[in-house]
């Protein structure tokens, strides 16, 4: 087997049929960094001709991972609409070579799956979730259909408008299987077990014949439009980062802070917005 570079944001493992992809900051709530989402993409690459016939992704610590850390990924550095829509793409890209990997790819989800981490799951083959996982949308609304569009094949359109109209909606595992966002919901502490038991049960079929099993059906899925509404989404994201109430947005994060902004937007109905 090809051994694999040591990497400081991500962490692979080899365990019988699965070569995980293991988020590893979870001091940051394994939150989404240039650095490990450009290592993600390299193991994700590298791991099309090495290791195992599936491969798992799963999050360190207390949770699958927060989505984009804010002050990197998710907060364009200029208002240059070209370059944000670019940066977007390039995220997008990262999940589709998930959809395009040749082999099968689950998520295995526990604790929380917030924001740009619930797009890696979407374009994952499987997705395994704990039954108190807690999957959604951004707690503050500063971007415009990056996440739930990818939703909607999945969910519907009404439930992916559902999500995205309530500011930091969520849902649990349970929710997540009814919905059609996740394949199955198990306690917690059975997440990663029932993963590898279904890895060991795929690695029975050749891998040739998993790869036209997996191609075959996403080519269904890119008939119905799936890629192509895909590549519109860091179009919608970019036009609204530039708009004048996202911007005035930006500007009262910056003076009441982050905490105080997110807890103002969970506030329940009735009581004073921004």
């Amino acid at each position: 087997m090809t051994e694999l570079p040591e990497y400081r944001d991500i962490r692979v493992e080899h365990r019988g049929a699965v070569s995980w992809i293991v988020l590893n900051r979870p001091d940051r709530a394994n939150a989404l960094s240039n650095a490990m989402l450009d290592e993600f993409s390299d193991a994700l690459a590298r791991l099309a001709d090495t290791g195992g016939p599936v491969v798992g992704i799963r999050g360190e610590g207390k949770g699958f991972c927060a989505g984009y850390d804010i002050e990197q990924v998710g907060t364009p550095k200029a208002a240059d609409p070209v370059a944000d829509r670019e940066r977007l793409a390039r995220n997008v890209n990262r999940y589709l070579a998930i959809w395009d990997h040749p082999k099968p790819v689950i998520a295995a989800v526990h604790g929380y799956c917030i924001a740009g981490a619930t797009q890696m799951c979407v374009f994952a083959d499987l997705t395994i979730v704990a039954e108190d996982a807690t999957i959604g949308e951004p707690a503050l609304p500063l971007g415009g259909g990056y996440i739930a569009p990818l939703w909607a094949p999945l969910v519907g359109p009404k439930r992916a408008k559902e999500l995205a109209f309530l500011p930091g909606n969520a849902i649990d595992g349970r929710t997540a299987v009814e919905w059609g966002w996740a394949n199955h919901a198990v306690p917690a502490e059975d997440v990663v077990r029932t993963v590898e038991e279904m890895a060991e049960r795929m690695a029975r079929i050749p891998s040739d014949v998993l790869r036209i099993k997996k191609l075959a059906v996403n080519r269904t899925m890119d008939a119905m439009g799936v890629r192509t509404a895909a590549a519109q989404v860091p179009e919608m994201d970019a036009l609204l980062h530039l708009s004048p109430s996202v911007l005035q947005l930006r500007e009262w994060i910056g003076e009441v802070g982050l905490k105080a902004a997110i807890a103002e937007f969970k506030k329940p109905a009735g009581e004073d917005t921004p």
